[in-house]
Parts: C-alpha cells; structure tokens; sequence
C-alpha cells in the first residue's frame, strides 16, 4: 500500500458538483483516461458515481494514480459524489486532503449552487481541506448549439447560447471565495491535468503546513496559473457539387417528340415526315454530318440575290441543286447549282438521285424548301432530305432515338429493321447493339452507350468551336459568338424557355446578351454541350457565376464555386494576398446566390479577422449588418479568449514579479543566518551544528 511506503504522500481528493455538470466524466478522464466525443457525452449520461474500489481492482487505475508533482511522489485517490443536493457526503468527506469543487459552464445555476450551496457544505464537513473551482464542459462555448442540442436526449432541456458563461464570471466567483479556478474539456482533453495537478500542490501545501518536518515538501509550488484554451481552427467548408438535375437523355429524347426548332425533315415513303435537328443527326452519324456539309458547301457556292425573295424563287432554287460523283479516293460529294431558270428536267432529277444514291444508297434527296414550322406554324426554310423507300416509320424512330440518345429500348420488336437502317447509315454501334439484344447479352450496351457518349461531345465541341450547323448568334459586349437551339433548349430550361416559348427570340437569328464577355458564355455553352465545367485562362469565374445564376443553372454555380475556391486556396498557398479578393467575392456571392462560396469566404474572413481588418478597415465596416453579426459570432480566435489571454498576461506578470520578491526575500533570510555573530568560541567545532541548524530552518 502506498500508505507504507516512504515518501510517497498519499492525497485524498473530493469531487463535488451538481448533477451532470460533468463529475464523473472528469475523474474517468484522469483515474482510467477514458475519452469521448462530444455526442457521446450528452446522449448517455446517467447520474451516477464512480467506485472508489477501482483502486483495489484494477491495476491499470492504480498505476494512473501514482504521479510526481515538483519532485514530489503522490498517490491521487479520487472520490466521486452525488450532485443531488439532498444526499449526505459526510462520509465522503471525511479526512479529506482537497475538495474539487465542479460547475458547468452552460449552466448557471450550477455556478449559482457552488456561493449557496457546495462551498458552505464543504467549509462545514473539512474547513482546513483547500478547494479547487472548476468549470467543466468548456467544449460547449465554442460547440455548435444547435447540433449539440439535436444530439442530446429528447427530454432534456436545449441548451441556450445566453446560458454559456464567459470564463470572467467563474473567475469572479473563485476570488470572491478566494480558491484557485480551472477550466476543462473532457473532449478536447484540456485542463484535466492541470486540475488534478494544482489540486495536488494545494493539498502538498496545506500538508506542509502541519507537517513541517517533511522535507521533501519544500519546494512544491502553489497551484499554478492555467493558460487560456484557444478553441481549434475550424475547418473550411467543403465545396459540394450535386448531381446534375436529370439525366442525359431524358432532354433529347424529349426534344425528338416535340421538335422546337427544327431544321430538318426526314421523308419516308415519301409521304410520312419526321422533323429533327440537324447538329443531332451530324454528331452522331457520319454520315448525315457529310451530307448537311455538302448542303453548306452548295449554299456557300449559289449566293442568293440581294433584295427579298419569294417562296416561289427560294422552292426553284432550292430545286436546282445538284449532286457531283465523288472522286475515287472517297472523298465527300460536292452540291453544286445546275440551272437557274427554276426548271428541272427529269433527266436532271433522275441524274441527281443516281449520284446521292451512289454515295448512300440511304438517301434519295436533299433540297430546301419553306416549311411551316410544327410548333409556330409560321413558314420557314428547313432542309428536306427524302430517305430511302425500304425505311418504315417505326424502326426509324427507334434508329433516330438512339441518334438522340445512345440508347436502343430491349423490348424493341423489329430489331432487323432496325439494323438494316443503321447498315444504310453506316451507323455500327446501333448494329452491335442489336447484336448484342438478339444474343442476349444486352448489358454490354452500356459501355457502348458510353462510347456514344464521349464521341459525340468531342464532336459537339468540335461544332461549337468552328460554328458548324448554328442557329442563333449571340451579341455579346465584346464580340459573338454562335450556338446551336437544340442543344441549348435540351440543357437549359431558361435557354428552352426563351427559344421555345412565345417571345421574339425564339424567331430571330440575333440574340442580344448584355454585360457577357465571350469567354465566360462560351464556358456556358461547353457546359451545356458537354455537362462539363471547363476551366480557361481567361475566365472570370464570378462573372461565370453571375451568367449561371442568371441562366438558372445551380449545378453550374456549384462547379464554379469549386472552382473559384481552388484557385483562391492555391493562390494562397503560394502566398498571394487573397483577402481582398475574398471580401470583393463575398459580396458578389451573396447578391447572386452563391451560398457555398459565400461560406467560404465568410469562414475566411472570420478566421483571418484581425489581419483583414488592419488591413480594410473600411471595407469591413462596410459590410451588412448581417455580416457584422456573422463576424462578431464566429469570428477566431473568439473575444472571450481574447479576453482571457490578455488576463493571463497580466496575471502571469504579477505572478512573476510575486515569486521575485519572494526569492530576494529568500535570499536575504538566508545571507542573514550565514553572516551572524559567532561566540567568543567560535573556532570550536561544536558552534558548526549550529549554523547548519539555522540555515535548514
């Protein structure tokens, strides 16, 4: 037993407190070194107390009570209690050494109990036993309120932001009562030692006092001064980008059955007309991208007379097209303009039709005509092009959906049709995926759609970089630039709104887009076309962020503000001075609807605050009030440590300048005892015990 062992002060230490102040959860910290988290903490408490027989029993516990405390070997019995004010600790008191004497910081009456209730008992039951305050659960002044109160128990009460004490408050009161205070965290494992610790030098003190022969006791010191708990950093938050709304399909798919802006008519049998698009139908086969070319090239050559034409002259000219052989070496026909008169003879449409049907037996035809628009029913020029008479109606559909899509249904019923169609328009992929159906191995269509996929956005970037098969143009303030309606109402519900709805965008060529540069709508339209944010040199991602919230498209804003903080946090990293940036950022997030960039850079600010303010004092004065709020909430390092830090300056000045005088002190009794007047005999050897006496007094 420690008892019997020499030099070894054995040191019996009270805890007492209210109810769930955090009593026992500080004794199992220190005797058994058990840690939680915060959540554990508030959901499973159960008013309980830990066993003093844990030293008998547990060998583990027996050894975390042995300790050296300015040299001087100690053995910490610690003795929890009942914080129900009714019960009887008389027993518990009993040939106490120290009383540690717990409050929680997030509740005020436990601080109110320690002057009215628990400092009076202990003072009756041990009134020589010194008292140590502690505040415990100091994780809850920096925690976040509302998750912590979700995570208690459903009856118990919530726990209010009035209610945290600031440290001052339990400082008041241990100088009222005149006894040391701490403060601890369970969570954050801070301050348990140095409690447990300074509680030892206070009972080693009061001990020394009484049982002065203890040598070993001289030099311990009085409870030490306990540095401040700076709260930890918190993390920035994280960027997350959703999913985009709806899948890639769903849109074309949608756009094939109602054909806003069409441009295209597909003749079958030459009486069943199908409209369609034609940046659709060139992306995803060769073949149809060859034959609108040829269509470009041959409206490049026949330049149009100025002045208005009729419907009449546009039909004839438009019938007046001709197809030239290709070359032997493959490569594409050229359309080239017969006649002028606006008559054909037949042995020229025969020629015509022996030509394209050579180069593809899939189609017969290809000419302009002025068409009455399915959807406005005004007439408009579309590209006419008469298919082969062998293509019935519903297998083309399915072929013109996979065009659209990538994608063949399994339960399609006239599956040789339909590859009979895809080896006419040399599209090989369908013809696989039919395979693939009939022998029974369908499920490796998906990587074949995903093949689909990835050539038609390459194919579809391609179109938006040379302008190929545009239909609208966008004035934009520092230029133009061309795009394509199927692409952009099949992506964007603003775009579908604009061109699809009744308003005069959706009849002119021009669209006037103010206060866009070129580069940041061109980033729109890659993330239209491709469903991918791109990121260019040149961009300016708040201006991005301003088109996108203004185009309603949050998943765009949310790629942008991802990458907005990249760029920000890696400018940082390699030293750039990001804080202006941040603040101009913040207020252009707020009016535009970036939340997640608004959080960043509120977290960024709050957690920079003093540097930003030396440095823009009046940028910061001028923020909102709400901002000004945000900043005085969660601002870091928090007031209140700021508070308590400059107290502990102080304090640790005084404390020095304290422990100073009492070394010359010290000093001084000693150089007295050395330097007394010696007896006529002092050359005798019994007056040497003498002074040695006196020095060790």
């Amino acid at each position: 037993m420690d008892y019997e062992r020499p030099n070894v002060e054995t040191i019996k230490c009270v805890v007492v407190g209210d109810n769930a102040v955090g009593k026992t959860r500080l004794i199992c910290a220190r005797a058994c070194n058990a840690t939680l988290t915060q959540y554990q903490l508030l959901a499973t408490h159960v008013p309980t107390v830990w066993a003093i027989d844990q030293y008998r029993v547990c060998q583990e516990v027996l050894e975390r009570s042995r300790d050296v405390v300015d040299d001087v070997s100690v053995s910490l019995r610690l003795w929890d209690t009942f914080g129900d004010h009714h019960k009887d600790r008389r027993f518990a008191y009993g040939r106490s050494d120290v009383v540690v004497l717990c409050f929680s910081i997030a509740n005020p009456n436990s601080l109110y109990h320690v002057k009215t209730m628990w400092y009076p008992e202990i003072k009756h039951f041990c009134p020589r036993a010194p008292v140590i305050l502690v505040g415990c659960q100091l994780d809850l002044r920096y925690a976040d309120l509302e998750a912590v109160n979700r995570a208690r128990r459903p009856l118990a009460r919530p726990i209010k932001s009035s209610e945290i004490l600031p440290p001052e408050r339990g400082r008041e009161v241990a100088k009222e009562l005149g006894v040391p205070y701490y403060e601890t965290s369970v969570v954050a494992q801070f301050g348990v030692k140095d409690v447990f610790d300074n509680a030892i030098r206070a009972a080693l003190i009061s001990r020394r006092h009484l049982q002065f022969w203890k040598s070993h006791l001289r030099n311990v010191q009085r409870p030490l001064l306990q540095a401040p708990f700076l709260p930890p950093k918190p993390p920035p938050p994280i960027i997350t980008v959703p999913p985009p709304p709806t899948t890639t399909e769903e849109h074309p798919a949608g756009l094939l059955e109602d054909p806003h802006c069409a441009d295209v008519i597909l003749v079958l049998q030459e009486r069943q007309k199908i409209f369609a698009h034609k940046i659709y139908l060139a992306t995803s086969s060769s073949k149809f991208y060859d034959l609108f070319i040829m269509d470009m090239q041959n409206e490049e050559i026949e330049k149009p007379p100025r002045g208005p034409i009729s419907g009449r002259e546009l039909l004839m000219r438009a019938a007046s097209f001709d197809v030239c052989e290709s070359s032997d070496d493959g490569d594409r026909a050229n359309l080239r303009a017969c006649t002028s008169d606006g008559t054909l003879k037949d042995s020229e449409v025969a020629r015509r039709g022996r030509l394209l049907s050579s180069w593809s037996r899939a189609f017969v035809s290809i000419q302009e005509e002025l068409v009455d628009d399915p959807i406005t029913y005004s007439p408009r020029p579309m590209t006419v092009v008469h298919m082969d008479q062998s293509m019935q109606l519903g297998p083309f559909r399915a072929v013109l959906r996979y065009l659209y899509t990538g994608q063949l249904d399994e339960n399609e019923k006239e599956l040789m049709h339909i590859a009979h169609i895809a080896e006419l328009l040399e599209v090989f992929d369908l013809r696989m995926m039919v395979a693939n159906i009939l022998n029974n191995e369908a499920f490796m269509n998906q990587e074949i759609t995903k093949a689909f996929h990835v050539r038609r956005t390459n194919r579809v970037k391609e179109c938006l970089a040379k302008g190929t098969f545009s239909d609208v143009v966008f004035k934009l303030d520092d230029g133009t630039i061309m795009a394509h309606k199927p692409l952009l109402i099949s992506s964007c519900d603003w775009m579908a709104a604009m061109f699809g709805g009744p308003f005069v965008e959706s009849c002119t060529k021009e669209v006037l887009f103010p206060n866009t540069t070129r580069s940041c709508m061109r980033a729109v339209l890659e993330y239209l076309y491709t469903g991918r944010f791109c990121s260019r040199s040149d961009l300016d991602a708040m201006e991005l962020i301003v088109l996108a919230n203004r185009l309603c498209l949050p998943h765009l804003v949310a790629l942008t503000e991802l990458y907005t903080v990249t760029v920000l946090t890696e400018a940082a990293m390699m030293g750039a001075d990001i804080d202006g940036d941040v603040l101009v950022y913040l207020d252009m997030a707020q009016f535009h609807g970036a939340q997640q960039l608004t959080g960043w850079c509120l977290h960024h600010i709050c957690t920079n605050y003093n540097s930003i303010c030396r440095k823009f004092p009046r940028d910061m004065k001028a923020k909102s009030a709400e901002n000004q709020e945000y900043f005085e909430k969660h601002r870091w390092p928090p007031v209140w440590y700021l508070k308590e830090d400059d107290h502990y300056q102080r304090a640790r000045k005084e404390r020095d300048k304290e422990d100073y005088l009492y070394q010359r002190r010290q000093c001084k009794r000693k150089w007295l005892f050395w330097n007394l007047p010696s007896s006529p005999n002092s050359n005798s050897p019994s007056s040497a015990p003498q002074v040695s006496k006196l020095s060790s007094v």
